[in-house]
């Protein structure tokens, strides 16, 4: 599948997958950024993209930097639209009590196209039972 990208930064920043297989593609950071202990901060990724009707992208974090330095994608996943011709930014959230900086071409987050599926969302009095029933979180023991 073809995804139209307009790299609204220099060359360097189109979206790329790290090897063969994976499931997400990089994004990196067009700007130096210092994200407080604690807090959050708007990253912009120099990407725009085309999608077509029917599929999403996804943000997702990466492991790498959630486990090594407590970064994460504070609405992870993020959801660009089809319909969407703006630049993607990432919001990431430090979780650590040290200020973390991201560098001009750091690897950010990746995202992931995926097809989309449009539910017909039918009204009605009652749901049909099932094994689950209401129990929510932590209804099936601590593991």
């Amino acid at each position: 599948m073809s995804v139209e990208v307009l790299i609204v930064a220099e060359d360097g920043f189109l979206p790329i997958y790290s090897n063969p297989g994976d499931a997400g593609a990089d994004l990196k950071s067009t700007e130096n950024v210092v994200i407080p202990a604690r807090g959050r901060a708007l990253v912009k990724t120099g990407v725009k993209i085309a999608l077509p009707n029917g599929f999403v992208a996804l943000v997702h974090p990466r492991s790498g930097l959630a486990a090594k330095h407590g970064i994460t994608v504070l609405n992870t996943p993020g959801t660009v639209d089809a319909g969407y011709r703006g630049e993607i930014m990432v919001t990431l959230y430090n979780s650590s009590d040290e200020d973390f900086e991201v560098s001009r071409g750091d690897r950010i987050a990746q995202i992931v196209i995926q097809q989309v599926e449009h539910a017909n969302f039918v009204s009605v009095m009652e749901l049909p039972e099932s094994e689950r029933g209401a129990r929510g979180f932590g209804s099936t023991g601590r593991n």
